[in-house]
């Protein structure tokens, strides 16, 4: 073994070890981006959904006849450990205020290949007990219409259509309780 590949092999386990991360290779691992809470004056309009190949649990949905109703959209993919940790707590949302008028819009953007299959996508719904309305967006276009950097990640549009809260990662769950409650004067 030449001295270089030990030196890389040392540090590989190296980092294997101490748990550290490579900025840009190990994005996953990244801190969370920073809570973003705004005033519904200064908050922007949501994108709408863009260039979905298939809706799961619904007909197609548009953000202009949403209108009136508090929307998380949760970007997502099935592959991705961090969401599938966070889908408890969405379900459990969707289930708690569905009913005072929350809906939940799962955007399904693949991070490989095998993630763009359909029934793949469909076989991950039953997995994880999802019943709300799921977009497949393959070509990632309505996650670059939200400008979207990370999985997981969560926008909640308020009843007139302006994103007052965003957050990405883990995590931030009674906060995003407190905020969809606020906005739909539920108890939470």
């Amino acid at each position: 073994m030449t001295f270089k590949l030990l030196a890389v092999s040392a540090a590989l386990v190296g980092f294997a070890v101490t748990g550290a991360v490579m900025p840009g290779i190990c994005d996953e691992a990244t801190q969370a981006a920073p809570l973003k809470v705004a005033a519904a004056s200064q908050a922007a309009p949501a994108p709408d959904f863009t260039g979905i190949s298939n809706w799961f649990n619904s007909k197609p949905l548009n953000i202009a006849d949403l209108r009136g109703k508090v929307v998380l959209v949760d970007f997502w993919t099935y592959g991705c450990v961090n969401c599938v940790n966070t889908l408890p707590h969405v379900t459990e949302l969707y289930a708690k205020y569905r009913d005072k008028g929350l809906v939940v819009v799962g955007v399904h953007t693949p991070e490989f290949p095998f993630e763009r299959s359909a029934s793949n996508v469909q076989a991950a719904l039953r997995r994880h007990g999802i019943t709300y309305p799921v977009a497949q967006d393959n070509e990632s276009r309505t996650w670059n219409a939200y400008n979207n950097q990370y999985w997981p990640a969560q926008y909640i549009i308020d009843q007139s259509g302006k994103i007052v809260f965003q957050h990405a990662g883990e995590g931030r769950y009674d906060e995003i309780d407190r905020t969809v409650a606020r906005l739909l004067n539920a108890q939470s």
